[in-house]
């Protein structure tokens, strides 16, 4: 066998590895996991509306709350562990190409690197917190001001801070659009769902993509400010950037529908680890 035969097998026997059960596996319990940590984000975010204070609405004010629950070491375990595999699907993606006819195209693949590199981090955070590192669940908000202020100490900086800051606020409009135009739609077996499940999966991912999408423009424009101002201080994480929608004219009603939603992404979460194509 020649080595471009060799490559070629080589090449097959890695796709098939990325076709596989246990990948296939891992992208559902990870959407899964992503399910429940949104779920209580929106719940906390839901607290903060109606009494003021409490815990951070963030992945690490889930996390907390998961540890306080019976058995909350263990599922912390078990949500990291999911994340690992949703870091290893979209890796799988990058290398191989996703589900669907265009799947294979560069951008998407792009994409999917850039996804398997943010759970990647997020199930080291997850697991980093369950064997007893508490920065895993430390709040979004100072880590959201470390980061800018140490990227504005660069050379450069106010311009690397905008930039990235201008991507993520574009990102959420993207995220948010695309939910209300039903883009999910190619990704699920919408086939295989009956009609109650069909328009669960349109309430869910409507509402939840369009909440989630305003929470990610809201951070970036809040970024943005940082670095026009020059001033870290300014950036937000998660917890601080749905505070500020209680600050609104429309006072804490906002932030009740944004948590909804983000709960309601935590259960079209759930629906995609069942009808997701992977």
């Amino acid at each position: 066998m020649n080595s471009s035969s060799m490559a070629r097998e080589g090449h097959r026997q890695a796709r098939r590895a990325a076709d596989s059960k246990v990948v296939s596996a891992g992208a559902r319990a990870g959407f899964a996991a992503r399910g429940v940590i949104y779920l209580l984000v929106g719940l906390l975010a839901g607290q903060i509306a109606f009494q003021g204070g409490g815990k951070q609405a963030d992945r690490g004010g889930a996390l907390q709350e998961i540890s306080g629950q019976p058995f909350g070491g263990i599922l912390l375990w078990v949500l990291g562990v999911a994340l690992v595999g949703m870091a290893l699907w979209r890796l799988s993606e990058a290398a191989f190409g996703a589900a669907g006819p265009d799947g294979g195209k560069a951008t998407k693949r792009l994409a999917s690197g850039a996804r398997a590199v943010f759970y990647a981090f997020v199930a080291y955070s997850v697991l980093s917190f369950a064997a007893g590192e508490k920065s895993g669940g430390g709040s979004s908000d100072k880590q959201s001001q470390d980061i800018t202020a140490q990227a504005l100490g660069l050379p450069g900086g106010q311009w690397i801070v905008g930039v990235a800051a201008l991507g993520v606020a574009v990102a959420g409009v993207v995220v948010g659009a695309r939910a209300v135009l039903r883009k999910y739609h190619k990704h699920l077996r919408m086939g295989a769902m009956s009609r109650r499940a069909r328009q669960f999966v349109d309430v869910t991912g409507v509402f939840g993509g369009a909440a989630r999408g305003l929470v990610f423009a809201a951070a970036g424009v809040f970024a943005l400010l940082a670095a026009v101002d020059y001033d870290p201080d300014e950036a937000k994480g998660m917890d601080d950037t749905l505070r500020s929608f209680a600050d609104t004219p429309a006072g804490p009603w906002l932030l009740v529908l944004v948590a909804v939603g983000l709960a309601a992404f935590g259960l079209f979460s759930f629906a995609n680890a069942k009808w997701r194509k992977v």
